[in-house]
């Protein structure tokens, strides 16, 4: 199975607790390493999650997408997101590649940049239109 997981904004602490049991359980854990800035080093992640982390540079992740999901029908394979895991278009083409390699996967969200624009004393319905989705309605309302 393909795991993203995303790691929040701050420090290795940020993860989630179901993010952090995942990550124990899977044989490949990858660190998306070009979307978002990682605050703290590969080697403070290793040492409190346990687990080896394989850098995924722009190139792996774009052009050598397959090899992160080389035997994730077999074995459970991790992929890490600083921030949430659809922050960026790449990871859903990856979550789309192993839908259509018949690979299962799970999405662990976390905290990300539009968590934090309150910060900054904004508020995330001043700086977009929102959207409601209804259920059991084929309508869909605009703010």
């Amino acid at each position: 199975m393909l795991y993203l997981i995303g790691l929040g904004l701050g420090d290795a602490k940020d993860i989630t607790v179901k993010g952090l049991e995942v990550i124990k359980q899977c044989s490949r854990v990858y660190l998306e390493a070009y979307t978002s800035i990682l605050t703290v080093g590969k080697e403070a992640l290793e040492d409190f999650y346990g687990k080896e982390l394989i850098l995924a540079d722009r190139d792996i992740v774009e052009q050598d997408a397959d090899s992160i999901l080389k035997d994730a029908h077999l074995i459970d394979v991790a992929f890490l997101v600083v921030g949430d895991p659809f922050g960026a278009t790449t990871h859903s083409d990856l979550v789309l590649r192993a839908v259509k390699l018949g690979i299962p996967y799970r999405v662990v969200h976390n905290a990300s940049i539009l968590n934090a624009v309150g910060c900054c004393g904004l508020q995330v319905y001043f700086l977009s239109s929102g959207i409601l989705f209804l259920k059991n309605h084929s309508f869909v309302f605009s703010s």
